[in-house]
C-alpha cells in the first residue's frame, strides 16, 4: 500500500515538474531570455505539424594545419557540406551511407555537440546555431544521443546509478530518494533488472550497456534522441531485442529519433523516412518503403545490393550494381557530382555541373543527373527540392532548368557568402 502510495506521489511531482518545465517555471533562478523564447517557440509548436528540428544548408569543415611552431591551415576536411533537412515530432530519419561519409558528424551538429561551420538549425523554430553554452540549457535537456560503442561510452569507475542519475541531478533532481527511485524506474523500463543500479558496467553484457545507455539518455525525458549506430556492436539476436525497445519507447513517450547506421538492412524496419549521405552530401532523401522499392541514385543502389539475401539462388539470379574504388579525398572532393568517381553512369556533366536535389512524385529526393528505378511519366513531373545545395545548379535530370534561389544578393555576406569564404583557394 505504502508502494503505491509512493509510486502516485513520485508520479504527481513527476506531471507537476513536467507542467512547470513546458511553462517556463525553473524555480528562483529561471534561465535567460533566450531559454524563455525557446520555451515560448516550443508551445506555440505544441501539436502543430511544423518540424521540431530543421538543418538549413548545414556545414562542417575541420581545418587540416601543418607547421612545427606555427600553424597555418592548408585545408579543409569536407565533413558536413551543404546539408538539409527537416525531423518532424514523432519521426523516425534513418541517415545512412559507407564509414567516413559524415552522417555521424551531421548528427551531432544537429544537437550541436558540434558546432557548424556555416548554416542555420532551428529547434523548435530557433535558430540555435551559435548559442552558447547557457542558452544551450534547454536544448540539452530535450535532445540527448546514445553511442555507437556502449563500452567507451560508460564511464567504468561509476556505478550504474550514479551514470543514469547524473542526468537527473545536472538537471534539477535534487533529491537522493527521488533520484535513486527515477534510475530503478527507468532501469526496469528498458529491460534491466532496477536490483542493477549498483553495479559497474563491466559486469553487463554489449546488449545490457547499451541498455543503461538508453536510460542514461531518457533521465531527462527529451524529446529528441540521437542514436548514432546503437546496435552495430552486437549480436544479431541482441540487435532486434535493442531495436524493439525503441520502437517501445517511442510508442509510449512520444520521441523523434535520427538513427545512423551503415546497414540498410536494419534502418528499413525502424524509419519514416530515410536520408542516404555519400562524401558530406546528402544524394538521396526518401520515405523509407519507396526507398527500398525504388532507389534513384546510383549509390543507394549499390548500398542496397550489399545487402545480403538468405535465399542462395535469388541472391545470385539479382542483378547489383558494382561500385568500384575508394570514396575521394574529402579535403578535395571532386567537382561536380562526388560520386561521378565511382558511377558506373557518369557522362561529361556529372563531372562538371553538381546536380541539384530534385524532386519526384511520391516526395522521393535524389541528387543524380541519370536517376535510376523511374516509373513511365516521373521525369515530367520533377522539380527542383527546396534543399537543394547553394552550389547546385538548376538543370533538372529531363534537361530542363529551374531558377536556382538567390539567398544573397550582395554576395559578400549571408549564408551564401560564408559558404564561398571558408572554402579553401
Amino acid at each position: 500500500m505504502n508502494d503505491e502510495v509512493g509510486k502516485e506521489h513520485r508520479e504527481g511531482e513527476r506531471d507537476h515538474a513536467a507542467q512547470a518545465f513546458k511553462s517556463g517555471r525553473r524555480g528562483p533562478d529561471a534561465g535567460t531570455q533566450g531559454e524563455e523564447e525557446l520555451r515560448a517557440a516550443g508551445r506555440s509548436l505544441a501539436g502543430s505539424d511544423k518540424p521540431l528540428l530543421e538543418a538549413e544548408h548545414l556545414q562542417l569543415y575541420f581545418p587540416v594545419k601543418k607547421g612545427i611552431v606555427v600553424d597555418r591551415t592548408i585545408g579543409h576536411v569536407h565533413a558536413v557540406d551543404d546539408c538539409s533537412i527537416a525531423l518532424r515530432e514523432g519521426e523516425t530519419l534513418g541517415v545512412v551511407g559507407e564509414s567516413g561519409c559524415g552522417k555521424s558528424t551531421f548528427a551531432r551538429c544537429m544537437v550541436r555537440l558540434l558546432e557548424p561551420t556555416a548554416g542555420i538549425l532551428r529547434y523548435r523554430g530557433r535558430d540555435i546555431t551559435h548559442l552558447g553554452r547557457r542558452k544551450l540549457e534547454l536544448l540539452r535537456r530535450e535532445a540527448q544521443l546514445v553511442f555507437q560503442d556502449p563500452v567507451s561510452s560508460l564511464n567504468p569507475r561509476k556505478r550504474v546509478g550514479q551514470i543514469v542519475g547524473t542526468p537527473i541531478r545536472l538537471h534539477g533532481g535534487d533529491k537522493r530518494n527521488g533520484v535513486e527511485d527515477r534510475v530503478r524506474e527507468l532501469l526496469g523500463r528498458v529491460g534491466l533488472n532496477p536490483e542493477h543500479i549498483n553495479r559497474f558496467p563491466h559486469e553487463f553484457s554489449g546488449g545490457q550497456r547499451q541498455r543503461i545507455g538508453v536510460a542514461r539518455a531518457l533521465a531527462v525525458d527529451p524529446k529528441l534522441i540521437v542514436l548514432d549506430e546503437p546496435v552495430s556492436a552486437l549480436d544479431v539476436s541482441i540487435q532486434a531485442q535493442v531495436i524493439n525497445l525503441l520502437d517501445d519507447l517511442q510508442d509510449d513517450f512520444g520521441l523523434s529519433y535520427v538513427f545512423i547506421a551503415h546497414d540498410l538492412s536494419v534502418v528499413r524496419h525502424v524509419s519514416d523516412r530515410i536520408a542516404v549521405m555519400y562524401l558530406g552530401k546528402i544524394v538521396e532523401l526518401s520515405p523509407a518503403r519507396e526507398l527500398y522499392t525504388k532507389p534513384i541514385h546510383p549509390y543507394t543502389q549499390a548500398l542496397l545490393g550489399a545487402i545480403p539475401i538468405p535465399d542462395p539462388e535469388e541472391n545470385r539470379a539479382r542483378e547489383r550494381v558494382v561500385v568500384g574504388g575508394e570514396p575521394p579525398n574529402p579535403v578535395d572532393p571532386p567537382p561536380g557530382c562526388r560520386f561521378h568517381t565511382r558511377c558506373p553512369y557518369a557522362t561529361e556533366v556529372c563531372k562538371e555541373v553538381e546536380p541539384p536535389l530534385a524532386e519526384y512524385p511520391g516526395g522521393h529526393l535524389a541528387a543524380c543527373h541519370h536517376p535510376q528505378s523511374l516509373a513511365q511519366g516521373d521525369l515530367e513531373k520533377v522539380s527542383r527540392s527546396p534543399l537543394s545545395p547553394l552550389g547546385s545548379a538548376g538543370l533538372l535530370p529531363n534537361g530542363k532548368e529551374s531558377p536556382v534561389p538567390q539567398i544573397e544578393a550582395n554576395g559578400g555576406s549571408g549564408l551564401r557568402g560564408r559558404l564561398k569564404r571558408i572554402t579553401p583557394a
